[in-house]
């Protein structure tokens, strides 16, 4: 049986060893964000101050930088014109991917050392890891 320690020490190693090279220079926090803004529907300004505990000024300012640095862009909700909803530029995707993602060429050179039943078992399994990681928000 696998222990959540060890599933940790696995998903480092594979990250550290994986990831793209940075070359947008960005904190976590702003990592953070844009995973929340790519994750969720409809996310508000309010919802930033809550994902990371903090004031809804602190929010709103890392919201004012982001949009400067165009990696959000704020747009009214067509359900109700006074929200205004954070979404993604397509810089703001690329910079997420780039910063959170598994580079695709090296996981395409290990997987065509891999035959099938593997690649099916670790799909299988990170699929199943995935789903119930969603239900526990």
């Amino acid at each position: 049986m696998i222990s959540s320690s060890k599933l940790n020490q696995y998903w480092t190693d594979i990250y550290f060893h994986l990831h793209y090279p940075h070359g947008e220079k960005i904190t976590h926090q702003v990592v953070r964000i844009l995973q929340l803004i790519d994750k969720k529907d409809r996310v508000v300004v309010n919802d930033v101050a809550t994902h990371l505990e903090i004031s809804h000024n602190t929010a709103s300012e890392h919201v004012k930088r982001m949009i400067n640095k165009n990696y959000i862009e704020k747009k009214r909700d067509q359900n109700d014109e006074r929200k205004v909803i954070l979404q993604l530029t397509d810089f703001g995707k690329n910079v997420l991917h780039e910063n959170t993602s598994l580079d695709e060429e090296k996981l395409n050179h290990i997987f065509s050392d891999m035959d099938e039943v593997e690649k099916e078992l670790i799909s299988k399994a990170f699929k199943l890891l995935s789903e119930r990681a969603k239900s526990c928000m």
